[in-house]
């Protein structure tokens, strides 16, 4: 997708470098490869100012894949004959910024996103190198699209999910851009005008470089500061500000 004047600028004058950087955005659409996605349509636009800094970018629709049903790491340890969610946990884990989009259905976020945050949430109790949650130091926002009411509620829901595992949450982590109530174009559709809807394209300005900012400074410090909230350190025994148990 082509920046506008506006936002090609932002990029050309940047004076941080992001380009050690890498995100992955999960395109939570119902619609298999290759049917147009809206949500992606937006989406693009966050990946072109990414990309635009040097941030590598990957991007997956989880429908596309095969991803069982539950809560646990590899569901093939648990009935299912089929589990492709540890290959992509490992694209979560390898990037520094996770980008959630979805549609709206009767208000809510699609069911494929609700599938990934489980999914997510079956892998937060692993552990980082530092003794915290495994999303510890990664950074998250979310898109949404659709052409009915329900943008800022499931942003809210797909926001306090990503934070609540583990992930650092910016300022304005979220976009969203609804057409008119009820049946009518949607993102992409010939005179929708939602590439043009200047309050969209500001607030998915603005995530992505808050994205980038924090996922910088995250990145600068080696990761959010560990104490007070290691689970090995607390598992162990420890009460942080209290004297440590006696190991003798």
């Amino acid at each position: 997708m082509a920046l506008s004047e506006q936002q090609q600028e932002l990029c050309d004058t940047s004076r941080w470098d992001f380009s050690d950087l890498s995100a992955l955005v999960l395109n939570c659409t119902l619609k298999r490869s290759p049917e147009q996605s809206h949500t992606q349509g937006l989406a693009d636009l966050a990946i072109a100012i990414l990309e635009a800094n040097g941030v590598a970018v990957d991007c997956l629709r989880p429908v596309d894949r095969d991803i069982a049903t539950g809560i646990w790491p590899d569901m093939t340890e648990h009935g299912w004959d089929r589990d492709e969610w540890p290959e992509i946990f490992e694209q979560v884990l390898a990037a520094d910024i996770l980008i959630l989009t979805t549609p709206i259905w009767l208000g809510q976020k699609s069911s494929v996103c609700t599938r990934v945050i489980e999914r997510l949430y079956g892998n937060s109790s692993q552990l980082n190198e530092h003794g915290q949650y495994a999303y510890y130091g990664r950074v998250g926002g979310c898109i949404v699209t659709g052409n009915e009411d329900g943008a800022k509620h499931c942003a809210m829901h797909v926001l306090y999910s990503l934070q609540h595992l583990g992930f650092a949450v910016p300022p304005q982590a979220d976009a969203a851009w609804i057409g008119e109530a009820g049946p009518g174009p949607s993102y992409l559709d010939p005179g929708s005008g939602g590439p043009e809807n200047d309050f969209t394209n500001r607030n998915t300005t603005f995530m992505t470089w808050n994205l980038m900012h924090l996922a910088r400074m995250l990145k600068d410090a080696g990761g959010f500061p560990a104490h007070g909230n290691q689970r090995s350190v607390w598992d162990a025994g420890c009460r942080l500000d209290f004297p440590n148990p006696d190991y003798r």
